[in-house]
C-alpha cells in the first residue's frame, strides 16, 4: 500500500478505534501459541509413520470410524476448553481466534472437526446466549472434561433448519415439560453428554413458537426416551450422525433455555457464530488441497510450473486469501459489531462453501486421478473434501437459510444503509487489532445496518486518486470502482422488492439480488483487509493478491472484468512457491506448519 492511501486510510477513519481493554492484547499471542501446539503435537500430516497423519485419517473414513486416536490426542491437548468461555474457566475469548486455534484441525480434516468437538459449540450457543447460571456451569463443566453436546434434527439434507415440527413439549402437571418426537440427524447423538433441543411449544406457527431445552440424559427417565441408530452419509463418513427418539418424557422446568418461544430468536442469534466458524473452517481444509496441487505441479520438475496449471493454483490461492478474508471478517465483527453482523455472516457463509467448492474443481485439473486416491495422504485430500464439503456446509439447506436471513432485509437496507451508513471501526480489517470480546448475549439478529456497504464505497474513494497511475494499484481501484458501481445498482433494484412481508421473502427476485450483495460484501472484505495492512507482510501490503481475488469475485458477478496486470498471477504465484518450500499455509497469517 502506498504512503498517500495509507494516509488516506488514516485520516477516513480517524476516531473510530474501540479503547482498549487490559489483557485484551494476550488473546492473540495465546491463541497463535495454542494453534502451534496443537499442530506439533498433531505433527507431519504426510508422514505415513505418524499415528495422526492423513494416512490414518483417510483410512478411518474409508473405514466409517472416527479416528479414535486422534480424538484421544485432542482431548488430552484440552480442545474443549476452546468452546467455552474464559468467564467459565475455558479459552474462548474472540471467534476470529478460536477458528485460528482450530486450524491444524480442519487443515488436516475437517470431519475431525466437526465430529470431534465444533458441534458441541454449536449445541452450546443457546446456553451462552441466553442459559441460567446454573446451565452454563452444567455446560462448560461437561465441555472442559471433554464431554460432548448434540443437537437433533429431523434430516441430515435440513440440517440448518432448528425450528421444525419433530420435537414438542406440552407443559406438565406440576411443572416442566412432556417431550416427544424424533430427530434423525445430529453429529454425535449417540455418544453426547447432553443434548439441546428446539422444541414446539406454541400451538401457532411464527417467531415464539419453539422453545430451547438442555437435556441431560442422567435427569431423564430411561424408558422415556433412546437413541437412533447412525445414519449413513456420503461425506464426512468418519462422524457419528445419529437421532434421539422422545415418548412423553418428563423434562424439568429449569431445562428451559432463556425464556418460553425464545427458540427463533436464539436459533437466529447464535447461527452468526456458527456460519463464519464453519467459513474459516472449510477454507483451511481447502488449503491442504492447495498444498497437494503445488506438490503436483513440483515434484520431480526441475523447471518451471506448467503454463497450464499457473491458473488455477494463482486462482485457488487468490480465492482462499479472499475466502480467509471474508471469515475473518464476519467472525471479527460479532465482537465488534454485534448488532450489525447478522447480514454480513449470511452473506459470507452463502458464498465462501461456494467459492472453495469452484477452487477445488480448478485444481482437480493439476491434480487429476491422484486426487481422488483415499490411500495417497500427498494427493488425496482433494477427493475427501469434495465429499465432506457439502455437508459441512449444510448443502442447499445452509444457502436458503442465507438465503432467508439475507433477503428480507434487502429492501430495508437498500433505502436506509447503503447511502448513508457509517464506515466500520478499522479494527474490523485490520489484523492483529485488539477487540472486544465475542459475547453471545449481545448478538442483533437483524435490522442494525450494513457496515460493509460504508466500507466499500469509502475503500473505492480512496483509491480513486490511483485509478489513472497505472499498475497493480491502478488495477485494484478500477475493480473497486466497479463494485461499488455494482452496489448502487443493487441498491436501485433492492429498492423496487415488495415490502418484507408482502411477499415470499426468498422468491427468485430476491434470491438472484441476494447473490450478487454477498459477492460485493466479499469484495468489500478482501478491499478492508488489503487497505488495513500495516506494512508487516509485504505480499499482503501488495495489491496483487486483492486485485486477482476481486477480478474472480467480478467475473462470478458477471461484470466486465480487465485482464489482472501480468505480473499480479506472478507475484501471486511467487508468494505460492516460497510458501510451499518454507512449509507456510495459504491462510492470511502464512501460519507455520508442521511438515
Amino acid at each position: 500500500m502506498t504512503k498517500e492511501l495509507t494516509t488516506a486510510a488514516t485520516t477516513a477513519t480517524a476516531g473510530t478505534t474501540a479503547p482498549p481493554s487490559a489483557g485484551r492484547d494476550r488473546w492473540e499471542a495465546d491463541a497463535v501459541a495454542r494453534a502451534a501446539r496443537l499442530e506439533a503435537l498433531l505433527g507431519d500430516p504426510y508422514d505415513p509413520a505418524n499415528p495422526h497423519g492423513l494416512r490414518v485419517l483417510f483410512a478411518a473414513d474409508e473405514r466409517r470410524i472416527p479416528p479414535a486416536e486422534t480424538e484421544a490426542l485432542l482431548t488430552e491437548a484440552g480442545v474443549g476448553a476452546e468452546f467455552v468461555p474464559a468467564e467459565y474457566g475455558g479459552l474462548l475469548t474472540r471467534a476470529d481466534l478460536l477458528a485460528r486455534a482450530l486450524r491444524p484441525v480442519f487443515r488436516r480434516d475437517a470431519a475431525l472437526g466437526f465430529g470431534y468437538g465444533i458441534t458441541s459449540l454449536f449445541a452450546a450457543g443457546a446456553v451462552w446466549a441466553a442459559g441460567t447460571a446454573r446451565q452454563r456451569r452444567t455446560v462448560a463443566d461437561l465441555l472442559l472434561r471433554g464431554g460432548r453436546i448434540a443437537t437433533p434434527h429431523h434430516e441430515l439434507a435440513h440440517a440448518d433448519a432448528l425450528l421444525r415440527d419433530e420435537f414438542t413439549a406440552h407443559p406438565a402437571p406440576g411443572g416442566g415439560h412432556r417431550l416427544s418426537g424424533r430427530g434423525n440427524a445430529a453429529v454425535n447423538a449417540g455418544r453426547a453428554d447432553a443434548h439441546v433441543v428446539y422444541a414446539r411449544t406454541g400451538p401457532a406457527r411464527g417467531p415464539h413458537s419453539h422453545s430451547v431445552l438442555l437435556l441431560e440424559p442422567g435427569r431423564l427417565p430411561a424408558g422415556a426416551w433412546h437413541r437412533l441408530p447412525r445414519a449413513a452419509t456420503r461425506g464426512m463418513r468418519g462422524v457419528l450422525f445419529s437421532g434421539l427418539e422422545f415418548h412423553d418424557c418428563p423434562v424439568p422446568e429449569e431445562a428451559l433455555v432463556g425464556r418460553p418461544g425464545e427458540g427463533a430468536a436464539l436459533a437466529l442469534r447464535i447461527s452468526q457464530v456458527d456460519r463464519g466458524l464453519i467459513c474459516g473452517a472449510l477454507t483451511a481444509a481447502a488449503d491442504t488441497v492447495l498444498h497437494s496441487a503445488v506438490r503436483a505441479a513440483t515434484t520431480g520438475r526441475g523447471g518451471p510450473v506448467a503454463r497450464r496449471w499457473l491458473g488455477p493454483l494463482a486462482g485457488a490461492f487468490a480465492d482462499l486469501l479472499a475466502c480467509d478474508s471474508m471469515a475473518t471478517v464476519a467472525l471479527r465483527a460479532l465482537g465488534l459489531l454485534p448488532d450489525r453482523a447478522p447480514a454480513l455472516t449470511a452473506a459470507v457463509k452463502y458464498l465462501v462453501p461456494g467459492l472453495l467448492q469452484e477452487a477445488l474443481e480448478e485444481l482437480a485439473t493439476v491434480l487429476g486421478a491422484r486426487g481422488y486416491d483415499h490411500r495417497s495422504p500427498q494427493y488425496g485430500a482433494l477427493g475427501k473434501l469434495l465429499r465432506d464439503l457439502p455437508l459441512a456446509g449444510l448443502g442447499h439447506a445452509g444457502t436458503a437459510s442465507c438465503q432467508a436471513v439475507i433477503a428480507p432485509q434487502l429492501r430495508a437496507l437498500a433505502e436506509r444503509s447503503w447511502s448513508t451508513g457509517h464506515e466500520p471501526p478499522p479494527e474490523l480489517f485490520r489484523l492483529g487489532a485488539e477487540l472486544p470480546p465475542l459475547d453471545y448475549r449481545l448478538l442483533g439478529i437483524a435490522g442494525g445496518g450494513d457496515a460493509m456497504a460504508a466500507s466499500l464505497a469509502g475503500s473505492a474513494a480512496r483509491l480513486a486518486p490511483f485509478l489513472r497511475t497505472g499498475g497493480r494499484t491502478a488495477a485494484l481501484a478500477g475493480l473497486a470502482r466497479s463494485f461499488a458501481a455494482e452496489l448502487s445498482t443493487l441498491r436501485r433494484a433492492c429498492r423496487r422488492l415488495p415490502p418484507y412481508g408482502t411477499t415470499a421473502p426468498a422468491g427468485p427476485a430476491a434470491r438472484a439480488l441476494g447473490n450478487r450483495y454477498s459477492l460485493v460484501v466479499g469484495a468489500a472484505a478482501v478491499l478492508g483487509v488489503w487497505e488495513r495492512q500495516d506494512g508487516t507482510d509485504p505480499f499482503l501490503t501488495d495489491p496483487a493478491w486483492a486485485v486477482l481475488a476481486l477480478s474472480r469475485l467480478g467475473e462470478r458477478l458477471g461484470m466486465p472484468v480487465p485482464e489482472p496486470p501480468r505480473d499480479c498471477r506472478e507475484h501471486v504465484l511467487d508468494e505460492l512457491l516460497r510458501r510451499y518450500r518454507s512449509g507456510r499455509g495459504y491462510d492470511l497469517h502464512a501460519t507455520a506448519l508442521a511438515q
